[in-house]
């Protein structure tokens, strides 16, 4: 891994990222979910007319089964954005622009807040025009079981992550250290 260099001469730091064809879970079964996770990500993008086609993907942070992001460069710029963010997992995806956030932590961050705001719309009966287009029926229940997922990642997750990005340089991803996936995380499924 190293620094990648972009069009407009950003730098983009890889060395705490994991080329995805390197990713490990903390199990044989959590690396299975992990690169499944990848491979909706990947779809997710090439759903979408505009993706050309997809040069690298890197391991961020995720928990198999629970939440993962991506960074994805490109061969050819989608305007002019070289790499774009991936969420992916139990709960509606969403791809975000890396001048948006800086490592996966803050698009993690930064996701949440995008879910956040349309929930919160949701249940508040509120217009979801200005929104980010959530991959999510606007239910009352899809609401309150995202933002129940979001609370998860904010306090269980995104905690530790930070920290491990901090004290990162290993080339590893950040994992959820100890954070296994409990009665918790399963129950709070989204009706996709």
């Amino acid at each position: 891994m190293g620094i990648a260099t972009i069009r407009n001469r950003q730098m983009i730091n890889t060395t705490t990222l994991t080329v995805t064809k390197n990713m490990t879970g903390d199990s044989p079964e959590e690396t299975a979910m992990l690169k499944r996770m990848e491979q909706e990500a990947i779809a997710y993008l090439k759903s979408f007319h505009w993706c050309p086609p997809i040069d690298e993907v890197y391991f961020g942070c995720g928990v198999g089964g629970v939440v993962a992001v991506f960074l994805f460069h490109f061969c050819q710029p989608v305007q002019s954005d070289e790499w774009l963010w991936v969420v992916e997992g139990d709960l509606p995806p969403a791809y975000l622009v890396r001048d948006q956030a800086r490592d996966p932590a803050s698009a993690l961050e930064l996701y949440c807040q995008l879910m956040e705001d349309w929930a919160q719309a949701v249940l508040a009966g509120h217009s979801m025009t200005n929104l980010f287009p959530v991959q999510s029926e606007p239910t009352r229940d899809n609401a309150n079981n995202l933002i129940k997922r979001l609370v998860f990642i904010r306090t269980r997750l995104l905690p530790d992550w930070r920290n491990q990005l901090q004290a990162a340089g290993s080339g590893r991803g950040a994992k959820a250290s100890g954070i296994k996936q409990n009665q918790e995380s399963k129950t709070l499924h989204l009706n996709k």
